[in-house]
């Protein structure tokens, strides 16, 4: 399975003549290939190149005196194998720049929904125009909803427009938008699993905490969040139980004790306590929901906050444990 979208840089001398040859020629030979003239210009003396193979796919190049880089979500030309990987923070800003222009131009045409969703389309650019998840995670948030249940495409996506505007992922862009997956396989649990991190961070955000995600831990593994005020910087670690319908527990309470049972009992386990469980169940029918919010089932985790959001916004919940975070302006408690 493919990665998200990343860059390849060579460090090699490149010219109109050697791209022809060792690039086009191989693209050619092996899939059908166009090259074409970009859409945009990058800002100072760099060359580029598109091409645009017979299958949909689509590479981009472009070099200066001193390096070249290279993106596509087709096959590598034999050229470039040996070349190293980076990420879009770590190539100059006007190779990016250009890439990103010519990429959301693509997106917005084969999918005019994303266009008036900047921050989405943008953060989530590496995943929606990568080799194999462009078409799954883009019906993730076209056809549901980006995870919630009974709501439409426009409220799912608005939801997390508002949220990413805000820039406090902007810096874990890479690492947050990979998060989604690029399978072929389409499978609404991850993908919603995966937003259940965005949804929390932006609880937490709305509380006035600064996060940081993914933070290691000495028994090897990495927490979801940091969450820091100050000098106060407890830990979150987030799961999201699938409603009953999609698996073995047969209502909704069962289903948060079980998911959060698999939770406690491993990484949370291993860890030795002091983490706060973030129960997310923003997968629930409202019926669901209510039956968990009425019986307040435990977690076998304390502390933690089980909640669920809708895309308006609106969070309700109820907590185990004395919870070392102040949500009370994100969260209305049941």
């Amino acid at each position: 399975m493919a990665r998200p979208l990343r860059f390849r840089r060579s460090p090699e001398r490149w010219t109109a003549s050697r791209v022809h040859d060792q690039l086009f020629t191989d693209l050619d030979d092996n899939l059908g290939a166009t090259a074409v003239d970009p859409t945009f210009r990058p800002a100072g003396e760099w060359e580029t190149r598109r091409f645009e193979m017979d299958n949909d796919d689509v590479a981009l190049f472009i070099w200066d005196d001193d390096a070249a880089y290279w993106m596509g979500n087709t096959e590598t030309p034999s050229a470039l194998w040996r070349t190293d990987k980076y990420d879009w923070g770590e190539v100059p800003y006007q190779v990016a720049r250009w890439a990103q222009r010519e990429l959301l131009a693509d997106l917005h045409e084969e999918s005019p929904w994303l266009e008036p969703y900047p921050h989405v389309s943008w953060f989530f650019l590496p995943v929606f125009m990568s080799k194999d998840g462009r078409h799954t995670t883009r019906e993730f948030f076209r056809d549901h909803a980006a995870g919630f249940p009974d709501a439409g495409r426009d409220e799912g996506l608005g939801f997390y427009e508002e949220f990413l505007s805000t820039g406090v992922l902007d810096e874990y862009r890479d690492e947050m938008s990979g998060k989604l997956g690029t399978s072929p396989q389409f499978d609404l649990v991850r993908m919603s699993s995966a937003m259940a991190e965005f949804t929390a961070a932006k609880l937490l955000t709305d509380a006035g905490y600064q996060v940081t995600p993914e933070i290691e831990v000495t028994t090897g593994h990495s927490l979801d969040f940091r969450a820091a005020k100050g000098n106060h910087q407890p830990l979150v670690e987030v799961t999201r139980p699938l409603p009953p319908t999609q698996r073995a527990a047969d209502t909704a309470v069962a289903a948060v004790r079980e998911t959060a049972e698999t939770k406690t009992s491993g990484q949370l386990s291993e860890h030795g306590g002091g983490a706060v469980l973030f129960v997310d169940c923003s997968s629930f029918h409202d019926d669901q929901w209510r039956a968990v919010r009425g019986e307040q089932p435990e977690v076998r985790h304390r502390p933690a906050v089980v909640y669920r959001v809708r895309p308006n916004g609106h969070a309700e919940g109820y907590t185990k444990g004395a919870v070392p975070l102040d949500l009370d302006g994100a969260i209305e408690w049941v």
